[in-house]
């Protein structure tokens, strides 16, 4: 009888895990990966929400990317989204695409919402707004250094700081010499506490209140972060390698190799008065003040988003507030997610040196 009910509560328990899974994609949660042997099978989803465009269909995932959370950490995974235009699954990777609207990486260049290439240097060990809304703000840590013979510094996003109600989560890239693709080095916290995130793909941690998802995208260094019904944001650490090094003259010492963070924003829902570096290209109207044509098209506004801290929301242009202090109602737009991810990438060519527009 012990051992019955035994049997019993472990039972409970793998139902317990397995049904509080959580969903990455905002919408009803894909079914678990069905793989054998790293062999991923075909897998859907039926559209539930009557709200929804492709109400009532089940979208199945093509043979390109048959499961939404790849066994293969390189393979290109599923993506179902309802409200799209033709209520198909696309293939995308969980990293960043440099190229893809809502990018931000290298020496920061950043694609807006427009579709718009630019940079935005910022400046060494200070803190820039790049997403300031009425229900989240997004900050980013600049590191760099000036190169002998150079007018200005080479500057790589070292952190970002997210802040949604009274919470904070911080991504930071360790200081490190030598780049070991084995060694974690990320950090992350959590309202101010240190978040373990275990070694390996697909490893998870979800905030107790469940607005907040964390999940590794490959064994090291790069991870996934949903904050439900906002944002969306995937995430590499890497180093300035030495064919960056060589190509673009940055002179990086022999005991530091720039650890930076490469990330890809994709917005589920934004005020019309969003701000930030990034923010602020998503706006209805918005015509890009950089000059075109140029191949290095620069965003000021330094003066407008510079914050005190990674964590605070005091720039001269921000408009993030807590709940507890806000007194009007701003009209929100939501997003339409197949514009937010763009793949630039192909058989035959990586995507570099492409702009990307909707």
């Amino acid at each position: 009888m012990a051992t019955l009910g035994f049997c019993c509560v472990v039972i409970f328990s793998l139902l317990f895990v397995k049904g509080g899974q959580a969903d990455l994609y905002g919408s009803t949660p894909p079914p678990p990966p069905d793989s054998v042997s790293g062999k991923d099978f075909p897998q859907s989803v039926l559209c539930n929400d009557p709200q929804s465009k492709c109400f009532g269909a089940q979208i199945s995932c093509p043979s390109q990317c048959p499961s939404f959370k790849p066994s293969n950490s390189q393979g290109k995974a599923c993506f179902v989204d309802c409200n799209s235009r033709n209520c198909e699954a696309l293939c995308k990777r969980r990293r960043p695409n440099c190229n893809g609207i809502g990018a931000a990486c290298y020496d920061p260049r950043f694609v807006g919402g427009d579709g718009v290439m630019f940079y935005f240097h910022g400046k060494t060990n200070e803190q820039f707004s790049l997403v300031s809304d009425v229900d989240f703000h997004i900050n980013a840590r600049f590191i760099g250094r000036r190169p002998q013979g150079r007018t200005r510094d080479n500057t790589w996003i070292q952190a970002l700081g997210l802040m949604f109600g009274p919470h904070t989560l911080t991504l930071a890239a360790n200081k490190v010499a030598r780049w070991d693709n084995e060694v974690d080095q990320l950090v992350l916290t959590y309202d101010g506490k240190p978040l373990l995130l275990p070694p390996g793909q697909l490893s998870a941690w979800t905030a107790p209140d469940g607005r907040l998802f964390v999940e590794r995208t490959a064994k090291f260094n790069s991870v996934t972060v949903l904050l439900h019904g906002s944002v969306e944001i995937s995430v590499n650490a890497v180093p300035v390698t030495k064919e960056d090094d060589r190509i673009h003259k940055y002179q990086i010492p022999h005991d530091d190799c720039f650890a930076h963070l490469e990330a890809q924003f994709k917005f589920l829902r934004l005020s019309d008065q969003v701000e930030g570096v990034l923010g602020q290209t998503y706006r209805p109207g918005y015509r890009s003040p950089v000059k075109r044509g140029v191949s290095m098209p620069i965003m000021g506004g330094e003066d407008k988003y510079k914050t005190s801290s990674l964590i605070s929301a005091d720039c001269k242009y921000c408009i993030f507030s807590t709940p507890d202090s806000r007194t009007a109602a701003i009209k929100s737009i939501v997003l339409d997610p197949s514009m937010a991810m763009i793949d630039c990438t192909s058989k035959i060519s990586p995507g570099h040196g492409l702009v990307c527009r909707r």
